[in-house]
C-alpha cells in the first residue's frame, strides 16, 4: 500500500481582507508526481510557503510525513527530508557553480568554518555528483551569475538535491523558458525524479509540461481547490475549462 508522504489538512491564510487559500486540503502519495494549476492570484506559491513553513497557517494542519509540521520552521522541515526551489533562481550569483553546490551541502550537514581544515576541501565528491546529474558539472567553475536563465534554474534544482530530499517541491521550474529548455528541464527533472525515487509536487504554468508528467493535478482557483484528479478527469472537468481553459461550457 502506497504512503502518504504529505497530507494538508483545510489549509487557510488570510492577508488583511483577502483569504489567499482558502481551505485546502490534499494528499500527495509517497514516489508520486503532482502539479498544482490555476490562474495568476489563484494562491499556488502562497500554498508552497504554507507547506514549507516560509508563511505561518491561519488554520489547518500539514503533517510531512506523519509528523506535524504545521509551526515547524523552514529549515527544520527541510531538514525531514522537504527540498524546494522558487519562481526565481535563488542562488549565490558571485559564487562559482561548484561553490554553490557545495555551500547547499554545507548548510545540510551542519559544516561550518574550521581552522583545521579548509571549507573547499569539505564535500567535493558529492557536489560533482550532484553537477553530473543535474548536467552542470562542465560549468562547474563557471560563476552562476553568468549562466542563462535555463542553466541557473537547473543549478537550483542541484542546490534543492543537496539536501537530499524525499519530497521535491518545485515552484514554476520552467517559467522563463524557451521551448527547448523547458523540455530539456522536463526532461532533466524526470530522470532524476525516477532515478532517486523522489515525490515531486509543483507549480506550472505550461500546460503541455503539467499533462505530460503529472500522475495527479490539483486546480486551485480564488484560494480555493475545485478539482483534483487525473489528468484525463482534470482536462475533462467542467468547472475547470470554465475558469482556467476559459470554455464557457
Amino acid at each position: 500500500m502506497t504512503e502518504l508522504l504529505l497530507d494538508a489538512r483545510e489549509v487557510r491564510v488570510q492577508f488583511g481582507g483577502l483569504t489567499a487559500v482558502n481551505d485546502v486540503s490534499f494528499a500527495v502519495p509517497e514516489r508520486s508526481i503532482v502539479s498544482i494549476i490555476g490562474p495568476n492570484g489563484a494562491g499556488k506559491t502562497t500554498l508552497f510557503n504554507l507547506i514549507t513553513g516560509h508563511i505561518p497557517l491561519d488554520e489547518g494542519t500539514v503533517y510531512f510525513k506523519g509528523i506535524d509540521t504545521t509551526r515547524l520552521a523552514p529549515h527544520r522541515i527541510c531538514r525531514l527530508g522537504m527540498g524546494r526551489s522558487f519562481q526565481r533562481a535563488n542562488i549565490f550569483p558571485r559564487l562559482t557553480v561548484f561553490q554553490n553546490i557545495q555551500a547547499a551541502l554545507l548548510a545540510h550537514k551542519g559544516k561550518s568554518l574550521t581552522f583545521l581544515k579548509p571549507v573547499e576541501s569539505f564535500f567535493r565528491e558529492e557536489t560533482g555528483e550532484i553537477l553530473k546529474r543535474v548536467g552542470l558539472k562542465e560549468f562547474a567553475e563557471t560563476t552562476s551569475g553568468s549562466l542563462s536563465y535555463g542553466f541557473q534554474k537547473q543549478l537550483e534544482l542541484g542546490i534543492a538535491l543537496a539536501s537530499d530530499p524525499e519530497l521535491l517541491l518545485l515552484d514554476e521550474p520552467t517559467a522563463g523558458m524557451s521551448a527547448q529548455e523547458t523540455r530539456q528541464t522536463i526532461e532533466l527533472i524526470g530522470r532524476i525524479t525516477k532515478e532517486k525515487g523522489l515525490t515531486l509536487l509543483f507549480t506550472e504554468h505550461d500546460m503541455e509540461v503539467v499533462f505530460s508528467i503529472s500522475q495527479r493535478i490539483l486546480v486551485l482557483h480564488q484560494g480555493r481547490l475545485i478539482a483534483e484528479g487525473t489528468p484525463d478527469e482534470v482536462r475533462n472537468n467542467a468547472e475547470v475549462r470554465k475558469v482556467y481553459l476559459g470554455e464557457s461550457r
